[in-house]
């Protein structure tokens, strides 16, 4: 299926066909009446798809692949639901149950994904952030992914609104949220004017980035490669209006799908087409056996309504001669009762004056 960048698009997630608004795409805002995707969200699954795959795919679309594992971070239910069908899939929250904790993970997870999901939670835990990009680096397999998302802006180094930051807590401060901090050497400091995502809790922004210092960050913790996917892809609904804050796919080293199940996938795939070709065949088959039915039924329907039609023509035919019979058999019988009238008439005439002459004969009339 094909959109147009000027009418509609595919949202990749649930599979909606949505209308592109006239005022454009952003970044955030829900643009697939479905599943609420925004454009942020939409360009992760097909960058995903992308590093998968080898091509941009709508969810719907994926091979189901259980051998991939991966691991997300603030994933919403709809795309975490989806993402669980395709494959080895678990989601998680930094600040709710269930939870990640990207700076103590369990050791026991270190080396066990294939790829990570972190969707605007870098910017949120506490400093050093390096620590944090270690973990991640930590939990991936030898050949496993990074796909993140987080504000960035373009220019200078990372803005740390908390660089000293050690034991802290948000506390209400009168009908104001303020964050208190005992730093390592003992001194408290109190910092208001928090900034936080989503609403006033434990999602406070710790950080803005630059793109730079996040290219920095992720290679410093190991992996090998850091690219920013800029591409547009207005087939799903991904037009990106800024250049900062784009998606950031980094890798540990060299994804390889697992060729097994892809064979498997791809083997089912073909057996299911051999099943839909077969099917077709025997619909074309009922189709052309119903097309000659109809065909000769409609021939014999042809036939008899030409022979009714003629028959039916004979018909009134036959009745217009047998009205114009009955109307002169109605003229016939009206001139007989005339005539017979008249001869009545006649007679009665005739047979009263023999009566008055024959009673005059014998005196009984005068």
């Amino acid at each position: 299926m094909t959109f147009s960048v000027s009418g509609k698009f595919l949202c990749n997630i649930c599979g909606t066909e949505c209308d592109r608004s006239r005022e454009g795409i952003s970044r955030e805002g829900a643009s697939c009446p479905v599943c609420n995707s925004p454009t942020r969200v939409r360009a992760v699954i097909a960058l995903l798809s992308e590093e998968l795959l080898g091509i941009p795919m709508a969810l719907s679309e994926f091979p189901v692949l259980k051998g991939i594992r991966g691991i997300g971070m603030s994933d919403s239910p709809e795309l975490a639901e989806r993402l669980a069908q395709k494959l080895d899939y678990t989601n998680t929250f930094y600040h709710q149950a269930p939870r990640l904790d990207v700076v103590e993970p369990d050791p026991r997870d270190f080396g066990r994904y294939d790829f990570i999901l972190s969707s605007e939670v870098m910017e949120h835990v506490p400093p050093p952030a390096e620590h944090a990009f270690q973990n991640l680096f930590r939990l991936l397999k030898p050949e496993g992914l990074l796909i993140m998302t987080t504000p960035y802006t373009l220019g200078g180094k990372t803005k740390e609104h908390f660089p000293e930051l050690h034991d802290f807590a948000l506390a209400a401060l009168g009908t104001e949220t303020v964050l208190v901090n005992r730093r390592r050497d003992g001194s408290i400091e109190v910092f208001e004017n928090l900034v936080f995502h989503g609403g006033p809790g434990s999602t406070v922004e710790m950080r803005v980035f630059t793109e730079e210092s996040l290219r920095e960050n992720i290679l410093a913790a190991g992996f090998s490669s850091v690219r920013v996917a800029f591409e547009d892809l207005p087939e799903f609904g991904v037009e990106h209006a800024e250049t900062w804050s784009l998606p950031i796919v980094a890798h540990k080293g060299t994804f390889h799908p697992p060729a097994a199940e892809l064979s498997r996938e791809y083997r089912q795939a073909r057996r299911y087409a051999a099943h839909l070709e077969k099917q077709l065949a025997q619909l074309q088959s009922d189709y052309e056996r119903h097309v000659a039915h109809s065909k000769t039924w409609n021939e014999e329907v042809t036939r008899e309504l030409a022979a009714r039609y003629e028959w039916g023509s004979g018909l009134d035919l036959e009745l217009v001669k047998r009205t114009e019979w009955a109307q002169r058999l109605d003229r016939e019988i009206a001139e007989l009762r005339q005539r017979l009238e008249t001869e009545l008439g006649e007679k009665g005439r005739l047979e009263a004056r023999g009566w008055t002459r024959l009673g005059r004969k014998l005196g009984a009339l005068d």
